[in-house]
């Protein structure tokens, strides 16, 4: 029999099982710890938790505890075991309030997530959401990475002098940043600091979001308890005295104490009894994790498999019996070494493979000394019999051994592997390379690399991945393999990053799944990523018969094995798949040995360094700072010493991102960069006023993201007016660091972040204001475009700065950012008279105030200023052109937004381009030359995307110019138009390349990337030109051979006579002489050039490098009246389940014969995933999937279908669903099933057989509003029924009843009756503890919010821990995107009709809802919904209603609203990256808790690869800190009295009757 509960000598037991350790400590009734464990779990927590509970017992077996357990792997242990859960935060905020009560704020890091608690003013906690970045595991994975543990990385730190920038968002984003770093010679140390100070980072930025770390700190968990280095970095970041820093004796084991805290109220129990009910759990598992078929069906299977790739051998030679000449290859790659040495036949002799550690020149020099020592000897002379006849390298180290060991040539790695897999299989037409932590894909046609695909900035999948994992396991990686090909139930992982992978895996093992269950589904997402994700393969034919698998991964059966399963093909393994890379430079290097003999009649022999100078190499670092441009680049120089051929040192200069540093800048500095130009023209250009010249005030302007763009014409409009204009200072690292603690969202784009740097800067600037205004719109520049709106963050994150720079509120400087009609010139002069003089005249200066026709002739001047600059971009882009044309050389335009010219965001990718010969253009010195064919495909709809559609078309028309792509991490559009811009250039054959950039400058990846494009292009020029006339010149100039052949000796005879100069030295002299000939032109005529006389000029200019284009014209299909007599089946996506369920009989009553896809499943997330850009938003996976897991399912006829989806016409991307539905269509082979746009605006779509009449909207307004009703009534009533299910079936019976009445055809009367009866029944529900319960309110983006798998089903989830969902209706979605005219006059500039028009609109629907409205206000149980005005007006006091992309500033009212009532508890869901709800969404967060006291808001991100355990654990938090705030409340009230939303809102009446919209509307 237990003890008694009351028993003197109880004690208080927690454990805290973590996601790599379990935590056990007990506590007396003193609170004093009298026992602990901290013992990592292997992913064995079941095993480990009957382990460390068993020691308890028998620590203590006769005394009684209570229990209780937390910790991301303690919930379905407590449920299992009937034990109390205490959530995990909660846990710690205990021990902090018992143990340090003086806290103000906590940090805890775990081993996959990250905590700051804020105990200053309430209690406010953040968690990691999406990311595992800078937690335990990925410390654990950094140090692995330089060859030690966590301890071994805490002493290397201990002697850093340097701290180099790594990205810590991401631990495959840190390996690319520290990779290079070993590989190019830093030391450890300073690797070591770096990886804390990246820590240290992450925690900051992605966690506080927007609130500043002040007070007392403590550090909490395992990382910062072990690692002091860890810590002193946060105390230097932070700058913390001593006074400040609090660290707690058993940092680690607090959350186990404060769980034993949190729960000792529970009833207590013996420890054996606890054991023995986990003994007898057995093989229990969970349920989230989906599992997939096994890899081998059986014994049988498996054998043939092996019986198969056992032959694909290379051909091999015994080196100890082998005389004469012999040709090496290398490849240092980002994680192993690996050599290979051939015979003159290609026979491979000796071949060698190992780890780097992080040492890639130590790694060369043993290896090449092992192979020094195998190299047969003549016994007579002791001379070598083998000699080497030329070494060539390939891969990450090449730059470093190419002046280390002084190889004799350097290849890109495509091109090594390329010849290494032709080599094994002639006619090779896919290759499919997966590295330590590169992905490469290679298509080849006829020998020619057709199609490179490299992985972006993303490593998961890749070998490492796959190691760090098997080792955290404590296996090999070849028993890893072999558990996978046995495993009978793959778990399925996504193919997704490896932290969400990381997560599921860690999941799947508390579910109970087996190692080789969890290596098989690794295996699996390793080629889902590949084939999915890097290749965005549609079809698995796609890849062709002839296929080649290399790579160290690939010798891992179960991956092979995945990708032949996948990729339904047989594929050559060759025995080498680990050295092919190396076997591939031994090959070039034994043609180009016979290249040289044939050249000079010599034997070849290699200039690498001897046994004896190998041994002697000794090399030293040193660190510099780069002065020769304002990057300041910290630069490594590795000396190698004196070479004794020249008497001069040998260097190798790394960490330079141009090559100034490096000293090679003279070459390159003849070829233009517009990059330069462009700067130069947009800042420099402009002189302001001195503080004596200003008449007025001064305004600063931050050099940030659309000022890129706008500069010109606001220096001129404020200068103009007598203002002293002040531009922040250039970007750095140092400006984004400024920032880090404002900003609220850790996923928004590089260049946003920075902007708050920006403001930080101009703060410390002698100025008046800042102006910063929102623009919704950009100039049209092409009238054929859809639209041209700006980016949501371009439009309005300096709504972000305003309410989250907290350095605003501490100033006298005002910050201005209203919305202006920029686009319109007359409206503008009227907003900004208002928005200055009209609001502001207390900043217009001493003198006389500006009058409206001083402003209107500002803004003209500035408007006149503003086309000049476009007008002189174009002139240099066509001026380079011809400087081009005239040297034979090549040409790439580096296309990206405006602000990609800041140097601190494209981290000098153009002078890396200028450094191999290359001009750069930017897209708009060339965009002007060409026009689209339309449709495009997709929506067209934003401006600056307008012009790399043009800037595409450009390079498809001539011969000399290839684009590459600039593309911002997190850029939510960019997952549309990097797919259009890659359709317009591979229509025409020409090769598409895009760089993925961010806070991580380095550009090792970009370096391959465009090496592996000139490599392709150079082979496309010789398919071209069988020989090429220029000799010495860039290695990919001579184009169009023949042509060059004729004139190339003209040509230098006209450079001679102009300069008598070589011809590389000449490019300057005649670029100098173009541009004064062009700068007189344009001084003696400042007119701008007409579009005909561009486009007849940018004609002429082609001259003989045209190509002929394809039409980048898109055919959309109809749907016509006859497919709808036909009774074609029309698919409608589910969007919103129960509102859907209604307006679909509407449709049917018509005529129409249309379907609801059901309510999406796993098959749908994987199909969507298949066919749209892989960093697309979660809605657009899921409704895209959704329509094609139906259309390819075989279940209906797909010459009788249709598809059909909604379209907002905003500048968000649901307006594109469209487009990438009738992407995935084609790719499948059905691109003539039409697509039907469901739009309420002109969207350049036809669809004569589908036409909404007066009478479905009329009915559909019912729809909405019966659906509205239900989901509040069933919501409200539901968690308080007395039987079980009672409220669901009333719902049911009612939903049937109105569905059949919209069929019918619903009339206005017997709506009244329903509503009525509607409210009545429900308000006559039995229910019991009404108002006891916390009320959740849910709010986001509108998919996510309203279908249940989009949002993992969060209503249940908010009922199942005991509270009531408060979910807003969809009716004001359409009533705030009709209200938008209203509020969009002035800042935007609407029309007056348009206005007119709405408010008609609104004052209808008011009419239709008053029934409801009365029923709902006279029932005592519901309220009727807030009116669409008052909503704005909560909006308005926080930011402005022109906000309109997304949810606009409804999501903002509907938290206020929410808050209001009764339900300050939120969870606000966004897609991950949703670019809006950056602004309106995570950016008020902070403003909202400032006003409103108890708020308590969790953001959450929702996407396929999340972790719904994490996403869990952060809404159990909110919920955990709701209930707490419930309980005081009802302390101080009767239960019964819960406050109605009226009474909620202080009295005030928040519903209008239809008299007062009226009276509103007058």
């Amino acid at each position: 029999m237990a003890p008694e509960t009351g028993s003197a000598t109880r004690l208080h037991l927690g454990i805290d099982v973590g996601s790599t350790t379990v935590k056990v400590a007990v506590l007396d009734e003193n609170q004093q710890i009298v026992y602990s464990v901290y013992r990592r779990h292997h992913a064995d927590v079941r095993a480990t938790v009957l382990e460390v509970l068993r020691e308890a017992a028998d620590q203590f077996p006769d005394q009684a505890a209570t229990i209780g357990i937390t910790g991301s792997g303690g919930l379905l242990l407590s449920q299992w075991l009937n034990i109390e859960f205490v959530q995990e935060v909660i846990a710690s905020k205990t021990a902090v309030e018992t143990f340090i009560p003086k806290t103000d704020v906590a940090i805890e890091l775990g081993g996959e997530d990250a905590k700051i608690i804020y105990f200053d003013n309430g209690i406010e906690q953040r968690m990691n959401g999406t990311c595992a970045g800078g937690t335990g595991a990925f410390i654990d994975q950094m140090a692995s990475l330089l060859d030690t543990d966590a301890s071994g990385l805490n002493e290397l730190a201990k002697n850093h002098t340097v701290l180099y920038p790594i990205a810590s968002r991401c631990g495959v984003f840190a390996k690319t940043d520290v990779q290079p770093l070993l590989n190019e010679g830093a030391r450890k140390e300073d690797i070591a600091a770096s990886i804390f100070q990246s820590v240290v980072t992450q925690t900051i930025s992605g966690l506080a979001c927007g609130r500043p770390i002040r007070g007392y700190v403590a550090f909490l968990g395992g990382p910062l308890q072990y690692l002091p280095e860890l810590r002193k970095r946060f105390y230097e970041t932070l700058e913390l005295d001593e006074e400040h820093i609090i660290v707690p004796d058993n940092a680690h084991l607090f959350v186990a104490g404060g769980c034993a805290l949190a729960s000792s109220n529970a009833k207590a129990e013996l420890l054996n009894d606890v054991v023995v009910r986990l003994e007898n759990l057995g093989d229990i598992q969970g349920s989230e994790v989906v599992r997939l078929p096994p890899l081998f069906k059986d014994e049988e299977d498996y054998k043939e498999f092996k019986q198969r790739h056992n032959k694909e051998v290379v051909r091999r030679e015994d080196l100890a019996s082998y005389e004469g000449t012999a040709y090496l290859g290398i490849d240092a790659g980002s994680t192993t070494f690996k050599a290979a040495l051939i015979s003159e036949d290609g026979s491979l002799l000796w071949s060698s493979y190992m780890s780097n550690k992080g040492d890639v020149l130590g790694c060369a020099k043993r290896a090449v000394a092992e192979l020094y020592g195998q190299l047969p000897l003549d016994p007579q002379t002791g001379k070598s019999k083998v000699s080497i006849g030329h070494v060539t390298v390939t891969g990450y180290g090449e730059a470093l051994l190419l002046e280390a060991l002084r190889v004799d040539s350097g290849e890109i790695e495509t091109v090594a592997h390329l010849r290494g897999s032709e080599e094994m299989l002639p006619g090779v037409e896919f290759i499919l390379d997966i590295g330590g932590q590169d992905m490469k894909c290679l298509r080849v046609k006829d020998g020619v690399i057709e199609h490179i695909m490299l992985n972006e900035a993303c490593s998961s999948g890749c070998g490492s991945f796959i190691e760090s994992f098997a080792s955290g396991l404590n296996l090999s990686v070849s028993e890893f393999a072999q558990s996978a090909i046995q495993a009978r139930n793959p778990v399925d992982l996504g193919s997704r990053c490896t932290v969400f992978m990381n997560s599921r895996v860690k999941q799947a093992q508390k579910e109970g799944a087996t190692v080789g269950d969890i290596a098989a589904g690794l295996a699996l997402s390793v080629i889902k990523n590949a084939l999915f994700k890097v290749i965005k393969i549609r079809d698995p034919h796609e890849v062709g018969t002839k296929v080649i698998v290399q790579g160290g991964t690939f010798l891992n059966d179960a991956v092979l094995r995945s990708f032949e399963q996948l990729a339904e093909t047989n594929a050559v393994r060759p025995d080498i798949a680990g050295n092919m890379g190396a076997y591939g430079a031994a090959l070039l290097a034994r043609d180009r040995a016979h290249d040289l003999e044939a050249k000079t009649g010599a034997p070849a022999h290699t200039t690498m360094l001897d046994l004896a100078a190998l041994e002697a190499l000794e090399p030293t670092h040193r660190n510099i700072r780069c002065k020769a441009c304002s990057n300041h680049c910290l630069l490594t120089i590795n000396d190698f010493g004196i070479d004794e051929s020249t008497g001069k040192h040998r260097r190798f200069i790394t960490g330079n991102r141009c090559e100034k540093g490096a000293g090679l800048a003279q070459e390159a500095s003849k070829v233009p960069n517009l990059f330069d130009y462009k700067t130069e023209r947009m800042f420099n250009h402009y002189t302001p006023l001195t503080k004596e010249e200003a008449t007025r005030s001064s305004v600063g302007i931050p050099r940030a993201l659309n000022m890129y763009e706008n500069y010109p014409f606001w220096f001129t409009f404020f200068t103009k007016l007598g203002f002293r204009v002040v531009l922040s200072d250039p970007s750095t690292k140092k400006t984004y660091e400024a920032g880090i603690e404002s900003m609220p969202s850790e996923s928004v784009c590089y260049p946003a972040k920075l902007s708050h740097g920006h403001i930080m800067n101009l703060l410390d600037k002698d100025i008046d204001f800042i102006w910063m205004p929102c623009a919704k719109y950009e100039r049209q520049e092409d009238e054929t475009a859809g639209n041209h709106f700006n980016c949501p963050i371009v439009m309005s994150y300096s709504e972000a700065l305003k309410l989250n720079v907290d350095a605003l509120n501490e100033t006298d400087i005002q910050f201005l950012n209203p919305f202006v009609p920029y686009h319109l010139k007359d409206k503008l002069k009227e907003r900004l008279f208002v928005e200055l003089v009209e609001n502001h005249p207390e900043l217009m200066g001493s003198g006389p105030l500006p009058t409206k026709e001083e402003i209107a002739e500002a803004v003209d001047a500035a408007w006149a200023e503003d086309e000049q600059v476009h007008e002189d971009i174009h002139q240099k882009g066509m001026e380079t052109l011809e400087w081009i044309e005239e040297h034979g050389v090549h040409g790439i335009v580096l296309a990206g937004r405006p602000y990609h010219g800041d140097p601190e965001i494209n981290h000098a990718i153009p002078e890396l381009l200028t450094s191999f010969g290359l001009a750069v253009f930017t897209e708009d010195s060339v965009a002007h030359m060409g026009q689209v064919e339309r449709p495009l495909r997709a929506v067209d709809q934003w401006m600056y995307h307008t012009r790399l559609y043009r800037a595409a078309k450009v390079v498809t028309q001539r011969d000399d110019l290839d684009l590459i792509q600039l593309n911002s991490f997190g850029c939510g559009l960019d997952a549309i138009t990097t797919d259009q811009v890659q359709e317009i250039l591979e229509g025409s054959g020409k090769i598409y390349t895009v760089l993925k950039i961010d806070e991580v400058s380095n550009l090792g990846a970009a370096r391959i990337r465009v090496r592996s494009l000139l490599a392709a292009l150079k082979d496309q020029a010789e398919e071209r030109a069988e020989q090429n006339a220029l000799q010495g010149g860039c290695p990919v100039c001579g184009f169009d051979g023949d042509q060059l052949e004729a004139d190339v000796r003209a040509r230098e005879a006209a450079i001679e006579a102009k300069t008598g100069k070589r011809e590389a030295e000449a490019g300057a002299v005649i670029a100098a002489e173009i541009a004064r000939e062009s700068a007189e032109e344009v001084q003696s005529d400042r007119r701008i050039m007409s579009q005909e006389e561009e486009a007849a000029l940018a004609e002429a200019l082609k001259g003989n490098h045209a190509l002929k284009a394809e039409s980048t014209a898109f055919p959309k299909v109809q749907f016509t009246k006859e497919m709808k007599e036909a009774g074609y089946t029309i698919l409608c996506p589910q969007m919103a389940p129960i509102h859907f369920d209604l307006l679909l009989p509407i449709f049917n009553a018509n005529g129409y014969n249309m379907e609801l896809l059901p309510a999406v499943d796993h098959g749908a997330v994987d199909a969507g995933l298949k066919y749209v850009n892989n960093d697309i938003c979660y809605p657009s996976i899921l409704v895209t999937g959704q329509i094609m897991e139906a259309v390819t399912s075989g279940r209906y006829d797909t010459d009788k279908l249709a598809v059909i989806i909604t379209q907002t016409g905003g500048g968000c991307r649901a307006t594109n669903y469209i487009s990438l539905i009738r992407k995935a269509l084609k790719a499948a082979g059905l691109g003539h099933i039409p697509v039907i746009s469901l739009a309420f605006k002109k969207l350049d779509e036809s669809n004569p057989g589908f036409k909404l009449s007066a009478t479905m909207l009329y009915n559909a307004v019912f729809a909405l509003f019966y659906g509205d009703l239900l989901m509040q009534c069933l919501y409200r009533t539901r968690p308080y029924e007395i039987e079980p299910n009672a409220a669901q079936n009333l719902f049911d019976y009612w939903m049937a009843k109105c569905k059949q009445q919209v069929y019918e055809g619903e009339k206005f009367g017997r709506y009244k009756k329903t509503v009525r009866a509607i409210v009545d029944d429900f308000d006559n529900l039995p229910l019991q503890g009404e108002g006891t319960k916390p009320r959740v309110g849910v709010v986001g983006e509108i998919l996510v919010k309203f279908h249940p798998t989009a949002n993992n089903q969060v209503v249940d989830v908010i009922e199942a821990e005991g509270c009531e969902a408060v979910v807003p209706g969809l009716v004001d979605f359409f009533l705030f995107g009709i209200a938008g005219s209203i509020f969009q006059q002035e800042g935007v500039g609407k029309s007056k009709k348009g206005a007119t028009g709405a408010r008609a609109a609104l004052k209808a629907i008011a009419k239709l809802r008053k029934p409801m409205n009365d029923a709902l206000a006279q029932s005592n149980r519901f309220e009727p919904p807030t009116d669409i005005f008052k909503l704005a007006s909560y909006a308005e006091e926080i930011l402005s209603l022109c906000n309109s992309m997304g949810e606009g500033w409804l999501l903002t009212a509907e938290m206020v609203e929410l808050i209001k009532s009764g339900a300050p508890n939120i969870v606000c869901a966004q897609p991950f990256a949703c670019l809006p709800n950056h602004v309106v969404g995570k950016a008020v967060i902070k403003e909202l808790r400032r006003r409103y006291k108890g708020t308590n808001i969790v953001a959450v991100d929702y996407d396929p690869g999340a972790s719904e355990v994490n996403q869990l654990n952060r809404i159990k938090l909110m919920i955990s800190v709701a209930k707490a705030n419930l309980e005081e409340d009802i302390a101080q009230r009767q239960p019964h009295e819960m406050p109605t939303r009226s009474q909620a809102s202080e009295g005030v009446d928040v519903f209008n009757t239809e008299d007062e919209v009226e009276q509103k509307n007058v």
